[in-house]
């Protein structure tokens, strides 16, 4: 076995192909990174199984270096792995940059070659038309390409976002029959969209073919490794696995916003995590009031009972696309551009998602710096004049009108947004929001970061964490921002901490380097090596080569004690809730207690290290 790999200069359009056999790569993660040591290039690849019957087998896999994290990094998008693989390849690596903004064509009718076009593009008059933004763009590529396709293709896109900011994303949605859908998918994490276009010149990719690959599709000898290994056949094993993300009979609700928003309770984050100050009551009076009876209450209504739900491309039976008409609803981007926004409604957090995306950001990483900058409006840190805005937040929760303040508060967002991208005021965030805060905090007097949630890496690299409450949020791994870490609510030692996250990130990294879904990973990162195993002889090979991969990464690990104050606080007031909400008898949670009542910040930077430890000890032995 062996990987294709087509390599496109967009500066010339010229072209090569190049094999990769499995004695060293196994997938799109391994091989995109050895590609981008070598090339410096931004690569996007499938795994072995795209195409095959094994569902959330067909994610496409972005790899590269991360302008936002200054690192290596590696994202995905679902479904847009289908139609790439009718390319007849495994990868495609851009080395090299266009000198005006283009697009790139790629197409394999029938052919032993695949056509390759770079064409320049006035992207930002097609970015001010229509749909606006990346959505104006997929409409404008279609129209210039479509034609020319016997399938369907699929278009990868970035937006303004990516020449105004290091956290582009890049967007694509399913084509079916001609019909550009409203489901989009997104590799947003890492800023690979301002990497695509400020890098390689390339503000959108077009691609499809016709060629069939022999994909695994024998529903026997799979029933039968699913039977031997969970008394279950395939598509049995997978509805359990995926119950979460359709739908939960026991709190009533699916998806990660339904199921997520249901069982939250205490841990509700809000207002720029302002939450976590707050008494217990006072954070469940706030969930039950304007998550449970208004935020959640109308996403039950809207999508859930009505049925409004769809896949990323591929036949999936999880159909984790909630949708309220043109709106898709995932967790994060409502959580970080809802209540962590002062947003509880779903029409004022659907205006402001829909502008987010459609200028294209990362939506995880672009709400958490909403709520930063809508903080620092707020407590006069900075005025609106130095933000280009013209309102200012409300976020009294005494008494807070779920409709009203919160379509005030997203159309307070939408104006930072068009701030942001306009360099209005003092904004200027193109070389990332950390660099921004310490030249801004110098001037005036006082450390604006102190006030933003986010993990610092290296020199100027940054990422709004994951969600959620816990301190593998926040861990010193070599990736965040995904779950390359444990998030876990339990109260977990730091050292058990550092050592889980490293477990955790080697099981994800075998689903990535397969291009397999984990929404899926209920199954397939324990199965799938061994079916490498069955059909390629390599489970071993392929385990230890995952091994190697993550010690590899965590070679280049350079992470940077937490900055800010409100980090500090974010796991203090966790382990504080552990012992006087949930109970937790460890006695090494009285201990770190105790330190940080002496303390905060030594007891915060040991914590800190105490988990890097862990990180180093699990994945030292590999290099």
């Amino acid at each position: 076995m062996f990987q294709r790999v087509l390599l496109v200069d967009p500066a010339t359009g010229f072209y090569k192909t190049k094999k990769y056999g499995f004695e060293r790569y196994f997938g799109p993660v391994d091989l995109g990174i050895h590609l981008t040591e070598e090339y410096r290039s931004l690569n996007f690849g499938v795994g072995i199984f795209a195409g095959s019957i094994f569902p959330g087998s067909n994610r496409l896999v972005v790899t590269g270096f991360s302008p936002c994290w200054q690192g290596y990094y590696i994202s995905s998008m679902g479904g847009a792995g289908l139609v790439f693989d009718n390319l007849g390849i495994n990868m495609l690596s851009l080395a090299g940059r266009a000198p005006v903004p283009s697009v790139l064509y790629l197409n394999r009718n029938h052919g032993e070659e695949i056509e390759v076009e770079v064409v320049p593009i006035d992207v930002e008059t097609v970015w001010k038309t229509g749909r606006t933004g990346v959505y104006s763009l997929t409409d404008r590529v279609y129209e210039m390409f479509g034609k020319r396709y016997e399938n369907d293709p699929r278009i990868l896109v970035a937006g303004p976002a990516a020449l105004h900011s290091d956290m582009g994303g890049i967007m694509s949605v399913p084509i079916v029959k001609g019909k550009i859908s409203y489901v989009d998918t997104w590799a947003g994490r890492g800023g690979f969209g301002s990497a695509m276009v400020r890098d390689h010149g390339i503000v959108a990719v077009i691609y499809g073919g016709t060629v069939v690959n022999e994909d695994f599709r024998d529903h026997k000898v799979a029933d039968e490794w699913f039977r031997n290994k969970y008394d279950m056949r395939l598509l049995h094993k997978d509805l359990e696995a995926t119950a979460k993300y359709r739908y939960d009979e026991k709190v009533g609700t699916g998806g990660t916003f339904g199921v997520n928003y249901a069982t939250m309770g205490g841990r509700i984050m809000a207002f720029n995590y302002r939450t976590i100050y707050q008494s217990e009551d006072e954070r469940k009076s706030l969930h039950q009031n304007l998550v449970i009876n208004h935020y959640l209450k109308q996403f039950n209504e809207e999508t859930i009972s009505a049925k409004q739900q769809a896949t990323c491309g591929e036949p999936c039976v999880a159909v984790c696309k909630k949708m309220n008409g043109i709106y898709k609803k995932d967790y994060e981007p409502y959580q970080t551009m809802g209540p962590l926004c002062g947003i509880f409604d779903q029409r004022a957090a659907e205006k402001l998602n829909h502008h987010c995306d459609a200028m294209g950001f990362d939506a995880i990483s672009g709400g958490g710096v909403l709520a930063w900058l809508m903080d620092l409006l707020d407590v006069k840190l900075l005025t609106m004049d130095e933000l280009g805005v013209t309102l200012l937040p409300r976020w009294d929760t005494a008494d807070f009108d779920p409709v009203i303040d919160s379509m005030h508060n997203a159309e307070l967002g939408c104006q930072l947004i068009d701030a942001i991208l306009e360099r209005r005021g003092i904004l200027d965030f193109r070389e990332g929001v950390r660099k921004w805060s310490r030249i801004n905090s110098r001037v005036k007097g006082t450390a604006l970061h102190d006030r933003l949630v986010y993990i610092a890496f290296s020199r100027r690299g940054w990422m709004v964490p994951n969600q959620y409450w816990v301190p593998g949020a926040l861990a010193p791994m070599t990736i965040m921002g995904k779950y390359y870490m444990v998030y876990s609510n339990d109260f977990i030692p730091p050292r058990e901490l550092g050592k889980k996250c490293a477990e955790r990130m080697k099981k994800e990294l075998i689903l990535d380097n397969l291009g397999v879904c984990r929404f899926h990973r209920g199954w397939a990162e324990e199965l799938l090596p061994e079916v490498m195993g069955s059909l390629y002889n390599c489970t071993e090979p392929f385990l230890r080569s995952i091994e190697v991969l993550a010690s590899r990464l965590n070679s280049r690990n350079s992470p940077v004690f937490w900055e800010s104050e409100r980090n500090i606080d974010y796991l203090h007031t966790f382990l504080k809730r552990k012992s006087e909400i949930d109970n937790d008898p460890s006695p090494e949670l009285a201990v770190w207690l105790e330190k940080f009542g002496h303390d905060r910040v030594e007891a915060a930077r040991d914590f800190w290290y105490e988990t890097l430890k862990g990180i180093d000890e699990n994945l030292r032995e590999f290099f």
